[in-house]
C-alpha cells in the first residue's frame, strides 16, 4: 500500500483527523474527476487512496472523522445534482403550497444536511459518537439573532443525533454557544479569526457545560453529554487574505511577503491550539480556509497543513486536497508543539492593528467582533450564497406554481 500525503499527515499525532469540507453528497463525483485528470500511470494508486479517505460504500473505513459544510457548499451540492434537487424541490412546494421561498429554501438546506449527516452515521456509530459529525451551519444573515440562532439550532440537532451546529464567532453567537451547551447540543463555532473570538467561544462552552454539571435550573434534567463535542474552526486563510492587513501594513511602511502571511495564520492558530490545552477548554482546535504555499526554493508547500499538525481538526475541501495529492510527496509534517514562529515576523507583525487584534487574546473587546474586517466580509460571502439557495428555490417553486418567481 501507497500512503497519501492524508495518511502521512495523520501519522504525525494519533488524535489528529481529517475532515471532508463539503456535502458527502458531491464526494464519489469530485473523487471520479480526480482520478479522469491524474496521468495514466497514477490513477490505479489513486483511486485505492481516495477510496480510503472516504469511503462510501463503506463510511466506517473511511479515514475521514467528519464533516463540515456551510450555504456554499450546500448550494453546490444541490447544484452537483440538479435533476434529482429539482424533483425533490417540486414535491416539496406542492406539498407546501403556502410556505414562501425563504420557508421552502430552508427546508431544503436542511434535507441536504439531513442526508449528508446519513452518509457520516456509520462512522459516528462505529466509533459511539466520537467521529462522525456534520457541521450544519445557522442562518449567516441572523447572526445577530440569538434567540432565533437557538431555535435555528435545535431544529437542525434534531436532523440526526450526528449534526454539529456552526454558531458564528459574533458577539451574539458566543452567547449562543453556551446555551447550546447547556441543552447538550455539539457545536461548531465558524466565522471565527481571531484568538479573542476562540478565547470567548471556548470560555462560553465551558459555561455552558458548567450548567449542566450544577444543575442549574435553567438546565433540562435529561441533557446526555455523553457524545457531546465542540471545535471551534479558525478560518486561516479569511483572515491572512483580508485586504485591512495589507492596508494597514502599508500605512505604516511595512511590506509583507507571503511567507511572513502564512506565518501569521500559523502563528494565531499555535497560540489558541497551546491556551486551550494549558487551561484545560474541552473544545478542539479546527483549521479550515486552509492555502497553499509558499514557494520555498522554488518548491510549493502546504505550510497551513504541514506547521500545524497535532492534536487538531483539519477540514479539506476539494480545493486543500486537490495541490495536497499532487505535492504531497515533498511535503514534511511537523507537529505544531516544536514549530518555532521566527522571532522577527511577529515582531514585524505586532506593528500591526490588524494582527495584533488576532493574535492578542485580549486584543479586541466581545463587542468588536461583529466589526472586524474578516466576520463582515465572509457573513456577506455566506449570505450572498443563502439568497443564491432562495433565488435557486423560488424559481423552481415559481415554475410549478405558475407564476413569477418571488424576489428573494
Amino acid at each position: 500500500m501507497i500512503e497519501s500525503p492524508v495518511e502521512r499527515l495523520m501519522k504525525v499525532h494519533p488524535d489528529l483527523e481529517v475532515w471532508w469540507d463539503s456535502s458527502p453528497l458531491v464526494y464519489d463525483k469530485w473523487a471520479q474527476k480526480m482520478l479522469d485528470s491524474a496521468e495514466p500511470n497514477r490513477r490505479a494508486v489513486l483511486e485505492e487512496q481516495l477510496q480510503r479517505l472516504y469511503n462510501t460504500q463503506d463510511p466506517a473505513k473511511s479515514l475521514v472523522r467528519g464533516c463540515t459544510t456551510n450555504p456554499p457548499l450546500s448550494l453546490t451540492a444541490i447544484k452537483s445534482d440538479p435533476k434529482f434537487w429539482n424533483e425533490w424541490i417540486d414535491d416539496l412546494t406542492r406539498s407546501n403550497p403556502d410556505l414562501d421561498p425563504r420557508e421552502l429554501s430552508w427546508l431544503t438546506y436542511k434535507e441536504v444536511v439531513k442526508r449528508g449527516a446519513e452518509m457520516m452515521m456509520p462512522i459516528w456509530q462505529a466509533s459511539k459518537g466520537r467521529f462522525g459529525w456534520i457541521s450544519g451551519q445557522l442562518d449567516p444573515r441572523l447572526f445577530t439573532e440569538t434567540d432565533i440562532m437557538i431555535a435555528e439550532a435545535e431544529e437542525l440537532s434534531g436532523l440526526q443525533p450526528n449534526v454539529m451546529i456552526k454558531v458564528p464567532g459574533s458577539t451574539q453567537g458566543i452567547d449562543v454557544l453556551r446555551a447550546l451547551a447547556a441543552k447538550g447540543i455539539s457545536t461548531n463555532t465558524t466565522v471565527c479569526f481571531t484568538l479573542p473570538q476562540i478565547m470567548e467561544s471556548a470560555r462560553a462552552t465551558q459555561e455552558g457545560l458548567h450548567l449542566v454539571q450544577k444543575g442549574s435550573y435553567y438546565v433540562p434534567e435529561t441533557v446526555d453529554l455523553s457524545k457531546w463535542r465542540a471545535v471551534i474552526t479558525m478560518m486561516v486563510g479569511r483572515l491572512t487574505e483580508n485586504e485591512a492587513l495589507e492596508v494597514q501594513a502599508r500605512r505604516r511602511g511595512i511590506q509583507l511577503t507571503w511567507q511572513e502571511k502564512h506565518w501569521f495564520g500559523i502563528a494565531v492558530f499555535q497560540r489558541a491550539y497551546r491556551l486551550l490545552k494549558e487551561d484545560g477548554f474541552p473544545s478542539k482546535m479546527l483549521a479550515c480556509s486552509m492555502r497553499q504555499g509558499p514557494l520555498v526554493v522554488g518548491k510549493s508547500r502546504f505550510w497551513d497543513l504541514e506547521k500545524l499538525a497535532g492534536d487538531v481538526v483539519f477540514t479539506c475541501p476539494p480545493y486543500v486536497l486537490e495541490p495536497l495529492f499532487e505535492i504531497g510527496d515533498n511535503l514534511t509534517f511537523e507537529d505544531i508543539e516544536t514549530v518555532q514562529v521566527p522571532s522577527r515576523v511577529l515582531d514585524k507583525l505586532m506593528q500591526i492593528p490588524y494582527a495584533i487584534q488576532a493574535y492578542d487574546p485580549n486584543g479586541m473587546w466581545l463587542e468588536q467582533f461583529n466589526d472586524h474586517p474578516a466576520t463582515v466580509d465572509t457573513v456577506a460571502n455566506f449570505s450572498k450564497a443563502m439568497v443564491g439557495l432562495e433565488e435557486y428555490v423560488g424559481q423552481r417553486a415559481a415554475a410549478v406554481r405558475g407564476r413569477e418567481p418571488v424576489a428573494a
